[in-house]
């Protein structure tokens, strides 16, 4: 018989004995594997549990047969260095899902997980061993041996696997696989099945667990397997033979130990291994030479997300909350299922009612019918979700995949479980701000007035220079101002690597931050890096910190020559500026830097502005903006000259609006902000305007100096409230010829696009009437839509009442204290 005809009776007869449709002579060994497995556990040799890593089915089944077996000692795949953490698994806390945690001490970046979920067999024969006071051990390759291996994957469970070339012990090693083999893949297109979950739940999650014998889904997976490692050998990935080596190994000691009564559970694509006998030496040999690290080990929560395989793990499942339902389901899984889908539809504002719960079940079960399945699956229970929930959408229905079929489960630990000491100070400020973490994301409003919501907004800003994100910073919808924050926060079991990798820096949050950013700004490579990290330290509240950023920032802003980079760090300082005034910090340092630095963009800007090609010249634009900005909340700093940095500022763009040799865009950018400023008045505009749109200026330039001056949405009211303004864009507009236009006309369109849709139809309107009859808000505005040739004194004279109230005026249309009649500092 050659290779592939042996594949496919293997297969073939692995598919089936797993379906529980074998043929006559190998039903009756697979009956006989059964029936004799509990007797040779009794004799001496190991009751092997080959299971599916979390299979809700072979939870049941491990359960089934620990309690027939009632074995002396459980081993089970896993980091023998968690066996001091075993009885943390029968604390009250703890709560799956759960992760053993490994890492390497010196790098604790290099780490492994090992998730485990209510519904994993492992989990389940951990419980069993602890509720029945039955030793229970961990016999995987030790984690400092996989932190330590170039390339190891991280993780239990791997369900395919890959030999080395050479045998132990002179035995003829087995055939290699050129890819990686998915075992439930190749089972279930053996059975002519193209989905290995839906195969799964056919053979194993509706099946039961046996027929009343505990040990025939054993028997027939590890024959099933046994036919694949005859045809694929390791299956693709290099480190079982290793592993099953030790595991082997360990199985002898147990045996030695207990004299017999040894329970096994593993994934059962290592059971033939776990069966073949091989010499202790040769499986010493296979480990001697092995890399090492030193490790600790811990367990930390974990979430359904990321034990779906979509989240990146190789032995995760498609559906966690699916299956955490069936193996928590007493009875009826279809139904309770159905409620809990109608149930979360109603929370969002759909109306399901009971009737749509009892229609969905009896569509479930005709599909289940039709399609020949034992009961209803997932698949069926979606479809009838989809057809009589969600009347035919496959919006809500990914609302139901999202919470319920994957879910949003997070698991607990208890205080007890190990941890670096950073890790627990991050829990002590948790439980002290009231922050849990979770694994669903939510949006958190802070007002930094409030005591406790500027705690918890350190420590979001401290665990964020740490590169552990919790939260992220999001645009907050109820207030522009500086004493507020939002965060969306989100809770992934991955940051508990971080935390571990971030205490390295202190035992501390606030000292590992403070250690953190000052290593930064040692090491940051540009000016913008260190303002930003200035900008942190500030929100983080690390003053010990702060000086030495300050000192390392004072001395880049010294050597920076880039006038581009300086214009990025002002707006960073000022803000800073700002953050410390609202949280109570000294910012007298900062402060005089920043002066400094805007002293230095103003002498730098005007030669850097000339000679720049238009995407140059639409980059200082931005720069022009963000600077004008920063020094209009710099307010009075002083300056020295012009009597403060706000008129040393528009000196500079006095000098940019009139040369030349500036790009149109960066002149008409300078011009407008002089003007909304109030240092330039409207003839000077009109004029200004006149000599950039005259004749001699080519097409292109007259455009980028428009783009420039009413770019934004606030250049649209300038011209429905200028008519000299909007005549001279109009008539310079219908002067450029057809084939310039075709040129200025996307800049143009850039233009006005940004404006309101009603200022936009307002400027229509005005160009359409002409010059002669437009009228504007400084003029009469006679002949448009809502103006009047003179002012209307009685519909004005209705709101002085509601002005009084809001000015603070008393009854006689005063205020109190004042004399004239006028609210104290409001003008005439």
């Amino acid at each position: 018989m050659n290779d592939a005809e042996k594949a496919e009776r293997a297969v073939r007869a692995g598919g089936a004995g797993a379906a529980g449709v074998v043929e006559a002579p190998r039903a009756e060994r697979a009956a006989g594997a059964a029936a004799g497995a509990a007797g040779a556990a009794r004799a001496g040799e190991p009751l092997l549990l080959g299971v599916r890593h979390h299979g809700p089915g072979s939870a049941r089944a491990v359960r089934a047969a620990l309690e027939a077996a009632l074995p002396r000692v459980v081993l089970i795949e896993g980091p023998p260095e968690a066996d001091p953490l075993i009885p943390l698994a029968a604390d009250e806390e703890t709560r799956p899902p759960v992760a053993l945690l490994a890492h390497a001490v010196d790098e604790p970046g290099r780490s492994a997980f090992w998730p485990l979920a209510e519904f994993s067999p492992e989990w389940v024969a951990l419980r069993w061993a602890l509720d029945h006071d039955v030793p229970a051990r961990f016999i995987d390759l030790p984690a400092a041996h996989t932190l330590a291996w170039s390339g190891a994957a991280a993780g239990c469970g791997d369900e395919a696997a890959e030999e080395p070339a050479s045998g132990a012990d002179g035995e003829e090693p087995p055939p290699r696989a050129d890819v990686r083999v998915d075992p439930l893949a190749v089972l279930a297109g053996t059975a002519g099945y193209d989905d290995p979950e839906r195969w799964w739940e056919d053979v194993v999650e509706h099946r039961g667990v046996g027929d009343g014998d505990p040990f025939a889904p054993f028997a027939a997976l590890e024959e099933a397997m046994g036919s694949l490692r005859e045809v694929y050998g390791g299956g693709g990935q290099d480190r079982d033979l290793v592993r099953e080596a030790y595991m082997r190994l360990q199985v002898r000691a147990a045996q030695r130990e207990f004299g017999g009564g040894v329970a096994v559970v593993c994934g059962a694509w290592h059971v033939p291994a776990l069966r073949r006998k091989a010499t202790v030496a040769a499986d010493r040999a296979m480990l001697k030479g092995l890399p090492k690290v030193r490790t600790d080990v811990t367990w930390v929560p974990w979430t359904y997300r990321r034990l779906a395989r979509a989240g990146g793990y190789g032995a995760g499942v498609d559906s966690p909350g699916w299956y955490g339902h069936l193996f928590a389901a007493p009875d009826r899984p279809v139904e309770r299922w159905l409620a809990k889908v109608a149930g979360l539809l109603r929370n969002e504002g759909r109306t399901v009612s009971p009737a749509h719960v009892i229609e969905a079940v009896r569509l479930a079960d005709t599909l289940a019918a039709l399609r020949g399945r034992p009961l209803p699956g997932l698949g069926e229970t979606t479809d009838a979700v989809r057809a009589v929930m969600c009347d035919g959408s496959d919006v809500p229905l990914a609302l139901v995949h999202d919470r319920l079929v994957v879910g949003d489960a997070l698991g607990e630990v208890p205080p007890s479980a190990p941890a670096v000491p950073l890790q627990r100070d991050l829990a002590r400020l948790q439980r002290r701000l009231r922050l849990k973490p979770e694994a669903p994301e939510r949006e958190l409003e802070l007002d930094l007035r409030k005591e406790t919501d500027a705690g918890r907004s350190r420590l979001l800003h401290r665990l964020r220079l740490l590169d552990v994100p919790w939260g992220e910073p999001a645009v907050s919808r109820g207030s522009t101002g500086t004493f507020r924050e939002t965060w969306r926060l989100r809770w992934e079991p991955e940051l508990a690597v971080r935390v571990a990798e971030a205490g390295g820096w202190g035992t501390t949050v606030l000292g590992a931050a403070g250690a953190k950013a000052e290593a930064d700004a040692v090491a940051a490579r540009s000016l913008a890096e260190v303002t930003a990290l200035a900008e942190h330290c500030l929100l983080a509240g690390l003053p010990d910190a702060l000086p030495t950023v300050m000192r390392i920032l004072a001395d880049r802003a010294a050597l920076d020559t880039d006038v581009g980079h300086l214009a990025q760090a002002l707006p960073a300082l000022v803000r800073s500026l700002r953050y410390g005034d609202v949280r109570g910090t000294d910012t007298g340092a900062l402060a005089e830097v920043a002066a400094g630095l805007a002293e230095r963009v103003f002498v730098g800007l005007p030669p850097a502005c000339t000679a720049l090609d238009a995407d140059a010249a639409e980059e200082m634009r931005h720069h022009l903006d963000a600077v004008h900005r920063a020094v209009g909340l710099l307010g009075g700093t002083p300056a020295p000259a012009h009597g403060g940095l706000r008129g040393r500022w528009q000196a500079v763009l006095g000098v940019l609006s009139a040369r030349d040799n500036v790009p149109g865009v960066v002149r008409g950018r300078s011009a407008r902000l002089l003007l909304d400023d109030g240092a330039l008045d409207q003839e000077e505009a009109a004029r200004l305007m006149g000599l950039a749109l005259s004749a001699g200026t080519p097409p292109g330039d007259a455009a980028a100096w428009i783009e420039g001056f009413v770019g934004g949405g606030a250049g649209g009211m300038l011209l429905v409230h200028d008519e000299r303004l909007l005549g001279l864009v109009d008539g310079w507009l219908t002067r450029v010829s057809a084939e310039a236009f075709t040129d200025v006309l996307p800049l143009l369109r850039r233009t006005f696009s940004a404006y309101e849709p009603g200022v936009r139809s307002t400027l229509g309107e005005l160009v359409r009437r002409g010059p002669g009859a437009r009228g504007s808000v400084a003029g009469t505005g006679a002949g448009l839509p809502g103006f009047a040739p003179d002012p209307d004194t009685e519909r004005a004279d209705a709101v002085l009442p509601v002005v009084r109230l809001l000015l603070g005026l008393d009854g006689d249309g005063g205020p109190a204290g004042s004399e004239d009649n006028r609210p104290v500092g409001v003008g005439t």
